[in-house]
């Protein structure tokens, strides 16, 4: 250790609650709303990640010996996959066919968040260490533990490509992200498509607000507990219709309105007596708007473009944000402007048979994703050179 350099200690956390607000985010940044303190609160405090919800909280934290923390990995451990949105089900599958025992893993990820971003959080001008060290702990706490892997979902590419240097597996995925090319309106955006996705586009926005239907889009003191209240019930409505689990409970939204207000932008659909009928919940970052959650009580024609993707681009255009990130699955997407983005995972496997087989599985998944990023990208509803 050089002269002056002081050494780093790492802690396990059992709860968020165990650091500092001001520590914790020192690390994060202020960029990205989910990795912050006072979302990762949010889930816990309420219950929606926890350990009776098969989510316990295993953070480390890399203190220098003067007690100023440098760096931070939010960490839990699994008693499954849920929850996740990179899925690993047929490896546990397979291994627990073979004899092995696949949970519980440890997960190094934001809760039931697709969304890219650090997870090596490590504070400016901390020690050149601190990285290393808090991968060396995970891996420690890996063998501590006895769990049969690591898994660090929806990292940095820069992360992601570090890892595979530590030995980490590497996967991609990708989800569907819409560019602010300096649009000043959304007329603007359109003159960017084609004849034809425009004249669509158009339609469907009319088509939309039909019937005395109002939208709003509300953020900070705007969205009231009546708000919260009734997308609530739309967040519930479906996860029942997918026949999926509602993680997030009530008490999580309104935690959410409670610390968070500001980096919230909900929009709202009302009848015309002012009944609501669908919400959608996007999270803002500085450069970046996050659609999260849709719900809606009864089924109007093309509401969810609406409130989703194209009420979304009005506000990334009028905030000036660099892009509108939608989140995975749904080609339909692409014809609306969102076009395919890759995501990472990296995945340390202890069994060396299981790794080699996921290895080989990896292998041969990434041109398969890689096929589908290209054909997707060949259904762009932007125009090209000389097209009307």
């Amino acid at each position: 250790m050089p002269d002056g350099e002081q050494q780093l200690i790492v802690e396990v956390l059992a709860s968020i609650g165990d650091v500092s607000a001001a520590e914790w985010d020192g690390c994060a940044g202020p960029g990205d709303p989910f990795a912050g303190h006072a979302f990762l609160t949010a889930l816990e405090a309420s219950g929606s990640a926890s350990a009776n919800r098969g989510w316990l909280p295993r953070h480390l934290v890399a203190r220098t010996s003067d007690g100023g923390l440098h760096g931070a990995l939010p960490l839990y451990v699994k008693g499954h996959s849920y929850g996740e949105y990179v899925f690993d089900w047929a490896w546990a599958e397979a291994f627990e066919r073979a004899g092995g025992r696949y949970y519980p893993k440890l997960q190094a990820a934001i809760p039931f968040t697709p969304v890219t971003g650090r997870r090596l959080l490590v504070r400016d001008g901390a020690p050149p260490g601190t990285v290393p060290a808090l991968l060396d702990a995970a891996l420690r706490l890996v063998e501590k533990l006895g769990v049969s892997s690591l898994h660090v979902t929806f990292p940095t590419e820069e992360e992601v490509f570090a890892l595979a240097e530590r030995g980490f597996l590497r996967r991609m995925g990708h989800q569907f992200h819409w560019t602010n090319c300096g649009y000043g309106s959304f007329d603007d955006f359109l003159g960017d498509l084609t004849a034809r996705k425009r004249k669509a586009i158009r339609r469907e926005r009319q088509k939309a607000t039909e019937n005395g239907l109002v939208l709003r889009t509300l953020t900070g003191s705007e969205i009231q507990e009546r708000h919260w209240d009734a997308f609530w019930h739309f967040y519930l409505d479906t996860t029942q219709r997918k026949w999926a689990n509602a993680y997030l409970t009530r008490d999580f939204f309104f935690r959410l309105g409670q610390t968070m207000a500001d980096r919230v932008v909900l929009v709202m659909a009302e009848a015309g007596d002012g009944t609501p009928i669908a919400g959608a919940l996007n999270l803002l970052g500085p450069d970046a708007l996050y659609g999260r959650y849709w719900g809606a009580r009864e089924d109007r024609p093309f509401l969810h473009f609406e409130a989703c993707y194209y009420r979304a681009i009005d506000f990334a255009i009028e905030r000036r944000l660099a892009r509108v990130e939608a989140g995975a699955q749904g080609e339909h997407k692409v014809r609306r402007g969102y076009l395919p983005q890759p995501t990472w995972s990296a995945h340390w496997i202890v069994h060396d048979g299981l790794r080699q087989a996921v290895a080989r599985f990896l292998e041969a998944e990434r041109p398969s994703v890689e096929a589908e990023i290209a054909v997707l990208m060949s259904e762009s509803p932007y125009r090209q050179t000389g097209e009307a």
